[in-house]
């Protein structure tokens, strides 16, 4: 740990426990979610990086977009995402068009192809966080739900108690 950290460890024995006991779950959590990005990664399209699902995913999601929104969108260089782009229009999950504000720039948009793919990926993702969760009660989905909420929304949950 560095040592800003390890000025906020408690003194308490069993808060500290569970402090560090929290960072093992944590960590473990996000090495799974990373492990089934790649997963549903590859189910989208297993010759593209997982990058160009996090494209495919966000123009899902949000619609069509110039590339450098896209670009934006998903923290990536707009080289990266140029790269990508030129890919999977090759592969037929994209499709550009002319922008209509503007007839220099260009709109991507999925192609019915790429889209299902997305579902394809998704329902990956989906069915393992299912799997997961299915024996939990509902209480325990509310709870969960709810602690990890205000984990992710520090600032929010302080306000809240003000």
């Amino acid at each position: 740990m560095s040592t800003k950290s390890a000025d906020r460890i408690s003194d308490d024995p069993l808060r500290r426990d569970l402090e560090l006991a929290l960072g093992v779950e944590l960590n473990a959590l996000l090495s799974a979610s990373r492990a089934l990005t790649e997963r549903s990664a590859a189910a989208f399209h297993p010759a593209l990086q997982p990058a160009a699902f996090h494209l495919a995913r966000w123009l899902y999601a949000y619609g069509p977009a110039k590339p450098s929104t896209l670009a934006e969108a998903v923290a990536m260089d707009r080289s990266s995402t140029s790269s990508l782009i030129g890919r999977m229009k090759n592969l037929q999950l994209l499709e550009s068009t002319p922008d209509p504000d503007d007839k220099r720039a260009v709109i991507i948009a999925l192609t019915p192809a790429g889209e299902a793919q997305v579902r394809k990926a998704l329902d990956v993702r989906g069915t393992t966080f299912f799997e997961r969760t299915a024996r939990w009660s509902t209480d325990d989905l509310r709870t969960f739900t709810t602690l990890l909420r205000a984990f992710n929304s520090p600032q929010e949950e302080e306000d809240r108690r003000r």
